[in-house]
Formats: structure tokens, sequence, C-alpha cells
């Protein structure tokens, strides 16, 4: 097992992987992601759980990972720190929805278009304690 640090976490995390998000509960739920200055962006509002969940604690963790069972790779970042519900910012929101939905917006699906204009809509925001960092885990 070996940690691959430097520019190589932000190409990693530049690729539209799902993340998986745990709360204290304890709670764990897939999510879109969006890496960008330093923190972890994702989609909430009043319609999910999770603002409360933060507001009772704010603590979370997440992994991201890939496995290629062809060729053995295993990859993962893993980090932890308190997250924090914030206003929607519709541009970094459509970049997010970009990476995983394509740049032609008038295709997506209508829920996510409503996800950037519902006024309940907010971010997520997770700055990790320590700087992301991926670990190889590949057995091949």
């Amino acid at each position: 097992m070996s940690a691959i640090e430097g520019p190589g976490i932000d190409e990693f995390l530049s690729r539209p992987l799902v993340a998986r998000i745990a709360t204290n509960g304890p709670t764990v739920r897939p999510v879109w992601f969006l890496w960008e200055d330093g923190a972890f962006w994702w989609i909430t509002g009043a319609y999910a759980k999770l603002p409360e969940r933060l507001a009772k604690d704010p603590e979370v963790a997440m992994v991201i990972d890939t496995c290629d069972l062809r060729t053995g790779a295993v990859l993962q970042v893993m980090v932890a720190g308190a997250a924090e519900v914030v206003p929607m910012e519709p541009d970094r929101a459509t970049r997010k929805l970009v990476r995983y939905l394509g740049h032609n917006i008038e295709t997506w699906p209508e829920r996510f278009h409503g996800a950037l204009t519902d006024p309940d809509a907010r971010l997520a925001k997770l700055i990790p304690r320590r700087q992301p960092r991926i670990v190889d885990q590949s057995f091949r």
C-alpha cells in the first residue's frame, strides 16, 4: 500500500466518481461531488436529512474509491472533517453537475435543473482536516 500525493490528487478528484459521506448516526450516502478551492462540495436542501444531521453533528467522513477487477487497481481517498451547509452557488453547482451529466445542460433530467433553481437548495461543504491523498491498495 502506498500513498500518492501532489498533483495526482487533483487529477483523481476531477474524475466523475461517487463519494460516500458518513455522518454520525451512522448514515452513509452516495454523493456526486466537486473538489474545488480545497473543499468538497455537493448539493443538498430541504428535501434531505443532511442539513439537520450536520446541524446536530458536523463531523463527517468521506471515501472516494475505484476498483478495477480486471487490472487489480484499487485507489482510494479518505478524508474527514466538519462539514457545513452553505448557500447555493449556482455556478459551482453547475460545474459539479457538468462533470457527471455532461456539458449539454438541455439534456439533463429536469430534477437537476430544479436543484439549481430551487430556493431551498444548498451546498454542503467539507474542508478536510488533512490534505487528501490517494492510497494505492492495488492487488496485482
